[in-house]
């Protein structure tokens, strides 16, 4: 790699002791508030996600040999089957679902060390990838609007000021903040929402109190935490889902190629970056923490910083495992209350859906085509209803259904519906 003069540190480079630290941290906290949101959201321990996101980022660089500058974060396009399963099997099924979404992606890692990845556009085109990420926001709207109304069994108007102080102010952020600040409005966002949650006094401080400072996350570990069985509803429902965040994921090491002047395509090469990937998801499964992925908030500071060094990314994770035993950080995260996330997730959804909507919009998707009409009516209704799939013991979410679906319709439709020719 040869060193490019428009950037501070290039990839290969390493900053002295107390810039390390700083810029390392700086990374951390850029994604901190939406890798702890997603166990929020879900009800899982944040410290085992930012344990899991730490120990996964370390392993995806050393798998793709240090040549990429890349973060792995909790993935918020796996809440919906996660909160479905919450309420049956509990985290061991989540476990061997996170397990197989990192599974799906070595076993495609390996196919196309042999046979190449043009196959992938014509198995997720925009017209699939674009609705089945709508859905993935939509689907969650009830939750975020009942997090933001509900005390419990009652309607209650606190809840809902603080729902909506937080998502404004969020969208404020959003809207007026330059540079690093810029990069963090979801954590800057709920830090206010918490202050005004504190205000209105629905913050019970009581667990951050009793808290140690230094504590083991709460590990769940298979045959040491719960005995496993074998739950192939968790595992169909969440294993369909790897093949749309591959387009994320493929979306983002383009963003990186663009931004630092590789092609990280050629060299490590697709097959490092997926394996990568999965190997950090079949981690967080093993100790607890749900499937992560790489995350546009951290190429977000490469670009800002002109800061490419794999070395800051390796500190940054080395700083999300020291703060995973913290035992009053994780404390103070779970003492977050049901209106903030609220407020936060109104917008977090949203963006989720509208990001759909941009892939169908940015591919000028034809509507008028019958095909394109089919496909994408099907899995939003579907998926958006969540009309699941119970087979005996079996349970298949309407998100799971709607994706395998639209990969089937796609693969079987004609490109023109009998009337149109």
């Amino acid at each position: 790699m040869s060193h490019r003069d428009d950037v501070i540190l290039d990839i290969h480079e390493r900053p002295s002791f107390g810039q390390w630290i700083g810029l390392s941290i700086q990374h951390m906290f850029s994604m901190f508030g939406s890798t702890v949101l997603v166990p929020i959201l879900v009800g899982l321990n944040p410290g085992i996600a930012l344990f899991s996101s730490g120990v996964g980022t370390l392993m995806y660089i050393l798998i793709t040999r240090g040549k990429i500058p890349a973060y792995m974060g909790s993935s918020f396009s796996f809440i919906v089957p996660m909160l479905a399963l919450m309420k049956t099997t509990g985290y061991p099924g989540i476990s061997q679902g996170t397990v197989a979404v990192g599974m799906v992606y070595l076993i495609v890692a390996l196919i196309i060390s042999f046979f190449g990845s043009d196959w992938i556009d014509k198995v997720l085109p925009p017209i699939v990838v674009g609705p089945i990420v709508m859905v993935i926001g939509l689907s969650l709207a009830a939750t975020a609007a009942k997090d933001a109304t509900m005390n419990g069994n009652n309607y209650d108007l606190r809840f809902f000021a603080v729902a909506m102080i937080t998502l404004l102010v969020t969208i404020g952020f959003n809207m007026f903040l330059k540079g690093f600040l810029s990069l963090i409005p979801i954590l800057l966002g709920i830090i206010a929402g918490y202050i005004a949650a504190l205000l209105f006094g629905i913050v019970d401080l009581s667990g951050v109190q009793s808290a140690a400072w230094f504590s083991l996350p709460s590990f769940q570990i298979p045959f040491i935490s719960y005995h496993p069985h074998m739950y192939w509803g968790a595992i169909l429902s969440m294993a369909p889902i790897a093949f749309v965040t591959m387009t994320e994921h493929m979306g983002h090491i383009m963003v990186l190629n663009k931004l630092t002047d590789r092609n990280f395509f050629k060299d490590p090469g697709l097959t490092h970056t997926l394996a990568g990937d999965g190997t950090a998801s079949i981690i967080a499964g093993f100790v607890g923490g749900p499937p992560v992925t790489s995350y546009g908030e951290n190429i977000g500071v490469l670009a800002i910083t002109k800061v490419h060094s794999v070395y800051v990314l390796g500190g940054a994770a080395l700083f999300a495992i020291i703060f995973s035993f913290v035992g009053k950080l994780s404390a103070l995260i779970e003492s977050i209350p049901s209106p903030v996330i609220g407020g936060i997730s109104f917008l977090l959804f949203g963006v989720i859906a509208s990001s759909g909507l941009r892939v169908i919009v940015d591919k000028q998707v034809d509507f008028n085509k019958k095909r394109n009409l089919m496909i994408a009516s099907s899995i939003l209704v579907i998926g958006i209803g969540n009309a699941y799939l119970q087979l005996g013991q079996y349970t298949f979410s309407g998100l799971a259904v709607a994706s395998v679906l639209g990969i089937v319709l796609n693969l079987v439709l004609p490109d023109k519906a009998f009337s149109e020719r």
